[in-house]
This record gives structure tokens, C-alpha cells and sequence, in this order.
């Protein structure tokens, strides 16, 4: 297989462990009085965003951020629970930048770029440094030293985390990095605007046009460079964890002027969220991975016990150990509850489909904390204390301040969504859509197929391959703002000193105004029936069921033409009240939603495409005797990138995926 010779990724020549050493020796570098002539963009302000912002402007760039939030702080990344991974091998227990490189990529399902997942290992531990450097809260052991935990998909710790709050604390880092250089004037921050189209001149990406969430009026923006790192695609299936402002309508306008879209299908759902409760719900909530260190995930043996809880005339409490199915621990020995997602994912829908299911709706299954609680750390304290053949009792009351500590916050936050006491009752969890491993295809500098256009974090497809292991996305987003793109962003900009700002006269900028006035002209006046949120529930469900966590050709064949005939119903009649000269949220959903309906139907494309099960991707006629995926690797070890021709049409491009340092194989956490 050839690799499509409209794609580049720009990997450096030599061996694996010297290729970004030897970049960084010789990228062409910009002086600093040069730099200070130079306009970057960046949009979107999550860990990605403000650590490249941070960054550029540190080292001279003038820079631009603009989210779409009242603050910088607001953004999803806040949201992040569990940890961040970097192979500094604390623990002494083997890891490795190789180990985490391995880690990553068999994770993926061997659908990742081998360069670009061992530079993001590699830079992994100064992460950490430049975090704890920036005061970040990591969790530390009795000694001070900072402590570590697992997540799934490996065999060693090396998550550093803060309670269940580490993307919270670590883009506090990146925002006081921000906002210093915003203090000292080398960066302008545009809060309330969303960028909603890019500007090209010359074939190159050239500025932004934004509008004002709070006026409504529309500004033109000029950059040498764009950045875009404005998160995942997660929200087209409505129902995700999500916040519910997370959108793609940056990547996709980016997409539609050129920029290929890479695996768009690769969606990770994550094992372990509140169960959907009703009709009524807008989002869901995530319960982080780091649970399953400690809580063991179960469903009853019996099918008659299944329908009593289900039906409220059995405690769960009260179901015997031999009568309880861990199935992780029974089906993974090796990893037990820490396989990987889309592994763990895939468990628990198999359990819920054959009726084992707990909650009402039969969709869900427990996660449960007592026997640690009891018998590992209340057993620990006893020890500790001299207190000898310690009751049950005693065992819960020492356990609990422990687990307290490591997952209050989590605990708290269940139990007021859910009213139910975890450190009583299992906690009752299932799968929902979380991450997005495809995004815009990037070569090795992080560049789209778009001169001067940049994509970092979610928002591209480049180190998860078909399923992100926990606690990655953090680190990518780090990585890519604080340590990839203040030196690959040079490689462009050395050959950009000589162009003088561009007017925003331009009639490059007035073209991409006037699309941008179009589609809100033409969302205003349709004056339908229905609501936005009716059309995105719709798609939601059409996404869930058949482009969700199993796929097949036939669903994917239907899900195709019922998106194409919602799209066409939706532009006959959604309602969008109010003006597009004011503060106008549903105007907002509106244009997100229009992007939703196209970027659906491509992910639908491309999951039909892929006849073969990788990751988060699997498709039920590819699958082993004993329901794990089953690749292709002969046919289809490629990124599909996807080149955008006109609604409805795109054509496909491949990558070819070359493993040089790791022997692919079928996955196995057995």
C-alpha cells in the first residue's frame, strides 16, 4: 500500500529514539526581533490552546487566543478527572519511555503513527517538571514524593494525578502561564468568540473570521499562523461527557477549506459514566478511570437476582460473593478492571445485552468499592494500628478516610447526581461517549494539509490510533502546547519573516465574511417548527445505535440516509428565535448542530469504509470467536484521511501506518 502523495508527514530520517533530537538540532529557528513581527492565532484555550499560547508568546510571537467561554478557565479541559501518564518511572517498577511508547500504540490498536507516539512519551516527563515547576497540586506520598496510580490498559503506575480534579489543576498551570503573558501585552485574549470560518490567500491559511457571542457582529482577524485547538467531535452523538458547549465547528469549516479529516470514525466510549436515566437528560457525566483501580466491576451470576435489583426487590449488598460475575477479572486476568476502554466498553454492553443489566433501564453495571475499602486499605490501617482480627465494621470505618482521600471528590459528586451513598452501595456505571481519537489529519509538525494551519490536542487525530488509553489526553495536549509546536511552528515561520500583515480589506477575508453572513442568514430565516435540540437528539440516536459502540454494514448503510434526510429536514425546519445581532445561544447551537449533520454522515463513511474491528471501531461481522476485535492489518493499517469535495462527497486518502520498532500483533490483556 503507497501512501496517497498528497500526504506528507514530514517524519524525520534515523532511528526511532534520535528522530525528535535530531529535528530540534536543526528545524530552522526565527530570531527573536523576527518573532516579534509574527501573529499567531489560537483558538480554543483548553491545555492544548493556553499552553501554546503560554508558549509562543514566552518566546516573542505576538498571539491571539480566542474561546468561545466567559474565561480561559472554562474550558473542557477543566473537566479531565483521573491523571496525566509521563514515563518517569517513579514507582521502580519498569517503565520506560519505550514502555509508554508500546503502551500507547498497542492501546491504539496499532493505528497510530510510530514518530509521533514516541516524541510524546518522550517528552512525557517534562510535563510533569514544568507542572509541579508551575505550583501544580499533584498528589504526594507520606514522604513528598509525588505518587502515582494506575489506569487501563498497562501494567505499571505512572498516572500523576490531583484527587479527581487533574485537569482542573493543570490547566489552572497553563491559564496563569496565559494570563502572565496577556499582563505583559504579548497576548490578546478574545473571550465569547467562536471562530467560524478560516481565511486563505494565496493557499495559505492567512486568518479567522470570528463573531461575537455577545453582540453578534462578525471581525476578521489576521495571522501568519493559525492554531487550532478547539477539542473533540464527542457532542454529535448529543448524549457524551462532553461539556455541552464542546463542539467542531473550528475543525470542520477548517475541513471544508481543505484541511483532511483524519479517522473520523475512531470515537472512544468510556467504561465508566453515570447510566443515561430518562429523556430529559442533555449530557452525561463521567465517573474517572481511576476508579477502577480500587472499584471492582460486577453483575450478578444469576439472571433472576439481575431482574430483582432491576425491579427494586433485591439490595445488591445482599448478593453473596460466589454469586457475584466480576467479568472483567474473570475474562482479563492479566489486567483484570484495567484493560483498556473500548475492552471494558465492550464487556459491559455484552453483560447488558444478555440481561445481566442493574438499573431500570437494564443499561447499566456496578462498580464497587467494599472489598477494597475493607480488605485493602481498612486492613492496612488495622495493621498499622496493632489492631488484631479487626470486624467488618472496623475494617469499613479505617478504610474509609482512605479512599476518601484518593476519590472524595468523585464519591461526592455521584452521590449528588445519583442520591445514592457509594461508600454504602455500588456505584452503577456505563459507557458513554468521551473521547475523539480522529480529528485532523497532521504530519510530524503538527501542520494540517493547509499551509500555516495547525491542529493540537483532540482536535487532531495524530497519537491514539483507534482508542486512547486513560490519562493520555492531558498529556498530548501538554505536550503539543508547551514542547511540539514552539518548535515546529518555526519550521513555517522562518519562511513567513518577509510577509507584512495582511489587511483584513483583503477580499479573501470580505469572501469568507460573506459565507460565514450566508449561513446565518439562512439559519435565521428558515422560521421552521423544531427546535435545534430536536434535530441533535435525533442525530444522537442515530449516531449511538449505529455508529456507536457496535457498528455494522447494514446500521451503517441506514444511519447514512437518515442523516442525509435529517439534514434536509433540519434546513426546512429548525426555529431559531431571537436576533443573530445579540447574545443568542440557540443561534449558536444552531450552526454547531448544521456542522454536526455533515460531520456525522462522514463518520459513517468512513466506519463503512473500515471492514475490519480496531479499537473504539468495531465492526460486529469483524470480530474472534470470543468477541474481540479482529483487524485487518493486510487491507487496512492506514490513517484514512478524508478530503472534503462538496456536501455529501469526499474522497479518501491513506497513510500507510509503518511499524519499524514494535511487532504488531492481535491485542491480548488475558
Amino acid at each position: 500500500m503507497a501512501t496517497s502523495p498528497k500526504l506528507d508527514a514530514k517524519i524525520p530520517e534515523g532511528p526511532l529514539q534520535e528522530k525528535w533530537t535530531k529535528f530540534r538540532s536543526t528545524v530552522p529557528l526565527v530570531n527573536p526581533a523576527n518573532k516579534r513581527n509574527l501573529e499567531i492565532i489560537v483558538v480554543g484555550s483548553g491545555l492544548a490552546g493556553s499552553s501554546a499560547a503560554a508558549s509562543l508568546a514566552e518566546l516573542g510571537y505576538k498571539v491571539k487566543v480566542f474561546c468561545f467561554q466567559d474565561s480561559a478557565r472554562r474550558a473542557h479541559s477543566i473537566a479531565a478527572q483521573g491523571g496525566i501518564n509521563a514515563a518517569k518511572n517513579y514507582q521502580n517498577d519498569g517503565d520506560s519511555v519505550y514502555r509508554l511508547f508500546y503502551d500507547t500504540i498497542k492501546g491504539g490498536d496499532y493505528r497510530a503513527r510510530e514518530a509521533n507516539v514516541y516524541r510524546l512519551a518522550e517528552v512525557s516527563a517534562n510535563i510533569i517538571d514544568q507542572c509541579v515547576a508551575q505550583g501544580v497540586p499533584f498528589a504526594r506520598e507520606y514522604g513528598g514524593y509525588l505518587s502515582n496510580r494506575s489506569f487501563g490498559g498497562t501494567q505499571v503506575q505512572r498516572t500523576f494525578y490531583a484527587a479527581g480534579q487533574t485537569g482542573q489543576q493543570l490547566l489552572l498551570g497553563a491559564y496563569s502561564a496565559l494570563m502572565r503573558q496577556v499582563a505583559l501585552g504579548q497576548v490578546k485574549m478574545y473571550t465569547r468568540h467562536e471562530m467560524l470560518n478560516i481565511v486563505m490567500i494565496d493557499g495559505k491559511c492567512r486568518g479567522i473570521i470570528a463573531r461575537n457571542l455577545i453582540t453578534g457582529e462578525l471581525e476578521r482577524h489576521f495571522g501568519h499562523a493559525v492554531i487550532l485547538a478547539s477539542g473533540g467531535y464527542g457532542n454529535v452523538f448529543y448524549l457524551s461527557t462532553n461539556a455541552m458547549g464542546s463542539n467542531a465547528t473550528a475543525i470542520w469549516k477548517a475541513h471544508k477549506k481543505g484541511a483532511f479529516f483524519g479517522n473520523p470514525c475512531f470515537t472512544q466510549i468510556h467504561p465508566t459514566c453515570i447510566p443515561v436515566s430518562g429523556e430529559h437528560q442533555s449530557k452525561l457525566t463521567l465517573m474517572s478511570e481511576s476508579l477502577r483501580n480500587d472499584g471492582r466491576i460486577w453483575v450478578p451470576k444469576k439472571l433472576e437476582d439481575a431482574k430483582a435489583i432491576r425491579e427494586g426487590r433485591l439490595n445488591p449488598n445482599d448478593i453473596k460473593e460466589e454469586d457475584r460475575d466480576y467479568y472483567l477479572e474473570r475474562r482479563y486476568p492479566a489486567f483484570g478492571n484495567l484493560v483498556p476502554r473500548d475492552v471494558a466498553s465492550r464487556a459491559a454492553k455484552e453483560r447488558c445485552d444478555a440481561g445481566f443489566g442493574v438499573n431500570a433501564t437494564g443499561e447499566a453495571v456496578f462498580l464497587d468499592f467494599a472489598y477494597n475499602l475493607k480488605y485493602k486499605y481498612g486492613m492496612m490501617e488495622a495493621n498499622k494500628r496493632g489492631i488484631k482480627n479487626p470486624t467488618e465494621q472496623q475494617l469499613k470505618e479505617l478504610g474509609r478516610p482512605i479512599v476518601e482521600e484518593k476519590y472524595g471528590n468523585l464519591f461526592d459528586m455521584y452521590k449528588q447526581i445519583t442520591g445514592v451513598d457509594p461508600y454504602e452501595n455500588p456505584m452503577m456505571i456505563y459507557p458513554a461517549v468521551h473521547y475523539t481519537m480522529g480529528g485532523l489529519w497532521v504530519d510530524y509538525h503538527l501542520m494540517t494539509t493547509v499551509p500555516g494551519l495547525y491542529a493540537l490536542g483532540e482536535a487532531n487525530f495524530s497519537d491514539h490510533g483507534a482508542n486512547r488509553l486513560g490519562a493520555s489526553a492531558l498529556m498530548q495536549g501538554l505536550a503539543d502546547g508547551y514542547f511540539i509546536i514552539p518548535y515546529t511552528i518555526g519550521a513555517y515561520l522562518s519562511n513567513e519573516i518577509k510577509t507584512k500583515p495582511i489587511s483584513t480589506n483583503h477580499e479573501a477575508f470580505v469572501q469568507a465574511e460573506n459565507e460565514v453572513k450566508d449561513q446565518i442568514n439562512k439559519l435565521m430565516n428558515v422560521k421552521g417548527k423544531h427546535s435545534v435540540d430536536h434535530f441533535h437528539k435525533k442525530l444522537g440516536k442515530i449516531m449511538w445505535n449505529k455508529c456507536g459502540m457496535a457498528r455494522n454494514a447494514k446500521g451503517l448503510q441506514e444511519a447514512i440516509e437518515e442523516i442525509r434526510s435529517l439534514r434536509e429536514e433540519f434546513w426546512k425546519d429548525v426555529k431559531v428565535p431571537g436576533s443573530d445581532k445579540e447574545f443568542n445561544p440557540e443561534l449558536e447551537k444552531a450552526g454547531r448542530v448544521a456542522d454536526f449533520l455533515e460531520l456525522g454522515e462522514l463518520m459513517c463513511i468512513d466506519a463503512l469504509h473500515r471492514n475490519e474491528s480496531c479499537g473504539g471501531h468495531f465492526r460486529e461481522e469483524y470480530q474472534t470467536e470470543d468477541g474481540e476485535a479482529l483487524r485487518d492489518d493486510a487491507n487496512f493499517s492506514y490513517v484514512a484521511a478524508w478530503e472534503f469535495k462538496e456536501l455529501g462527497k469526499w474522497e479518501l486518502h491513506k497513510e500507510e501506518l509503518k511499524f519499524e520498532n514494535i511487532k504488531v500483533a492481535q491485542r491480548s490483556y488475558k
